[in-house]
């Protein structure tokens, strides 16, 4: 079973991700934030994705990116980037932090799975 790690400061979004994720036969690891995320790391999580939104309190998800591809562990890790921000411009920048895509809320259950099997092998 594959595992998905979902970063969102709203508990409503983590909460149906997961369910999604869920009813598609993926385990789920959350954090309510990047600093969350981050130790969660730290301790050696084990997962075949990471789904983080990009505004959130303290550490954006762009700065989220940046810090887990410095560590060794997880330099190749899939990356998805969560947003409602529709510009270019935080596109490319989450892309050049290291994002591997992007899903623009609001996303549907077959958006949301179809990009993950894109990414996820």
């Amino acid at each position: 079973m594959k595992t998905v790690f979902l970063v969102d400061d709203s508990a409503t979004i983590l909460l149906s991700i997961s369910n999604i994720l869920a009813k598609a036969g993926y385990a789920t690891e959350k954090a309510a934030n990047a600093e969350d995320a981050l130790k969660k790391f730290a301790a050696g999580v084990k997962v075949d994705l990471l789904i983080t939104d990009l505004n959130m309190p303290g550490k954006n998800g762009i700065e989220l990116i940046r810090e887990v591809r410095k560590l060794p562990a997880y330099k190749f890790l899939p990356i998805l980037f969560l947003t409602t921000e529709s510009q270019q411009a935080k596109k490319l920048e989450a892309k050049a932090a290291g994002a591997s895509g992007w899903i623009v809320k609001p996303a549907t259950a077959d958006e949301l799975l179809n990009t993950i099997k894109l990414v996820i092998r």
